[in-house]
């Protein structure tokens, strides 16, 4: 997939090295789910990027600018009563930040997961203090539906979790009379 400057593409182990030097700072650590490692090594992104391989259907994806990954963006498919959903979490390496990239990943993986996965909605909950990954997804068409108070530990603070969603007005169930 892919928009005028960027694409989204599977992970390949040779993205490793670049994946590793981005993800290891600490900046970038404080906006992700404690599962993120810091210090981010190599062999954390070789992990990863094992990881994603057995994916099916796909749902992580490196950001590719100018040739280089310079992010990761992926959609975290729900199940059970919530198999319809999805959570979005992506991160961008901070020589790459303000150039509009990840509001166009946003855009390629939301496009993604309503035509490809079929998807109803896509959320995602940002920390209190990311006020520029929610300008991004409201730029996106994201809304904001509400606060979850004090419902995060990072760090060793507890912090409010502002929660977005997106909804796919194609989708056959929103045409639906509840039944």
């Amino acid at each position: 997939m892919e928009s005028r400057k960027i694409e989204i593409r599977k992970l390949e182990l040779s993205d490793a090295p670049e994946i590793a030097k981005l993800a290891n700072n600490f900046t970038i650590w404080k906006n992700l789910r404690d599962h993120f490692p810091y210090p981010y090594t190599k062999s954390d992104a070789e992990f990863f990027i094992n990881k994603t391989q057995s994916q099916n259907p796909q749902q992580s994806f490196g950001i590719i600018y100018k040739n280089k990954c310079c992010g990761i963006i992926s959609l975290i498919v729900q199940d059970d009563v919530y198999k319809n959903s999805a959570e979005i979490g992506y991160w961008i390496g901070e020589p790459y930040w303000g150039k509009g990239i990840t509001t166009q990943a946003i855009d390629l993986i939301t496009r993604y997961g309503f035509e490809k996965l079929n998807l109803l909605r896509i959320y995602a909950g940002i920390f209190e203090y990311n006020i520029a990954s929610m300008k991004i997804l409201e730029k996106n068409g994201y809304i904001k539906e509400g606060v979850f108070q004090k419902a995060i530990v990072k760090n060793g603070s507890i912090l409010d979790e502002h929660r977005y969603f997106i909804l796919n007005t194609n989708h056959p169930s929103t045409n639906k009379k509840e039944q």
